[in-house]
């Protein structure tokens, strides 16, 4: 399995490469021809299920590692991200490990499967939008970023959601990605217009397509027929106050995803500021630790301000 960007590099991470070709009006698309659409895009196996044997022994205990690291060494990329992760973790430490079954060790089977489920959904998603210019890496980099603050605050929160946190953070804005597979000439015009007038990311995608991409991913994940968890925190991950059975998450991906973009870790495509401390007042916030005091907000504050200044580096080892 080799996961690389190589369609995308030569893109700019900022918007110049969308805004290249000249501006083409599209008709705006009504639900019943959004959903037809829908139907054609292709299916991705990846996210619901990878490797089996890699999987079923991941759900083992710890005393399993060496049979890990053989499944690992079989899959030079996977095998090449776990070194690359596990020493960017261990960065400035003379005790690096430096082998696959001390990665193993070091990591733990929560992390390495989070790490084989990345690999594979990238790559699933990388074949939906191959054709379209734009600058993935850096979309990327925000996907796996809000991923990764997504499970720091869930930890906070002293709640365990097995990988659903995660997992749901990776895939927030899976409606991009569908937008830019299936709607190509209306997400070129959505981009280019965000750039060359500004504006709400959410209201130009309802005014050009007649659907946000919040909506159609939560929608292209109900025809996938993934977990309704998923479906609803995606279509509710910029207003999880409407999420009605898991709001925590929702919550959790929302204020992720705000602190990502005010990093500016990666490049989401929405280049709205996010002035600092404004998370405070959100939907997300406001859910998960509105009842905090002073003291409590402070120290919640610093442990997510440690946890964005350490995603960097752990990016590097992943895409």
């Amino acid at each position: 399995m080799e996961l690389t960007f190589s369609l995308i590099q030569p893109i700019q991470t900022g918007m110049s490469a969308v805004v290249s070709v000249p501006r083409a009006t599209c008709a705006q698309i009504n639900r019943a021809q959004v959903d037809a659409r829908l139907s054609g895009c292709a299916c991705l196996p990846s996210l619901s299920t990878f490797d089996s044997a890699l999987r079923e022994l991941l759900d083992a205990d710890q005393r399993y590692t060496s049979q890990i690291a053989e499944i690992i060494r079989r899959d030079p990329s996977l095998a090449t991200r776990l070194l690359h992760m596990v020493n960017a973790v261990h960065r400035g430490s003379t005790k690096a490990p430096t082998n696959i079954d001390d990665a193993v060790f070091y990591l733990g089977v929560r992390q390495i499967r989070q790490l084989a489920m990345l690999t594979q959904i990238i790559e699933d998603f990388q074949k939906l939008t191959q054709k379209q210019s734009f600058p993935w890496k850096p979309f990327w980099r925000h996907c796996i970023a809000t991923a990764l603050m997504t499970r720091e605050i869930i930890n906070l929160r002293q709640s365990r959601e097995d990988e659903i946190d995660y997992v749901a953070g990776l895939l927030h804005d899976v409606g991009k990605i569908v937008m830019a597979s299936s709607f190509p000439e209306h997400f070129q015009e959505i981009h280019q217009r965000r750039a060359e007038v500004g504006g709400d990311l959410m209201s130009i995608e309802r005014e050009v397509l007649g659907v946000d991409h919040a909506e159609l991913g939560a929608m292209y994940l109900r025809k996938q027929r993934l977990p309704e968890v998923y479906v609803e925190i995606v279509q509710h991950h910029h207003a999880p106050q409407l999420a009605r059975h898991h709001t925590h998450v929702a919550a959790a991906v929302s204020l992720s995803d705000m602190l990502v973009r005010h990093a500016k870790i990666g490049d989401s495509g929405n280049h709205a500021e996010v002035a600092f401390d404004s998370w405070l007042e959100s939907a997300g916030w406001k859910i998960l630790f509105g009842q905090q005091n002073e003291t409590e907000r402070c120290f919640l504050w610093t442990s997510l301000r440690e946890s964005l200044e350490r995603i960097p580096a752990v990016l590097e080892s992943l895409v």
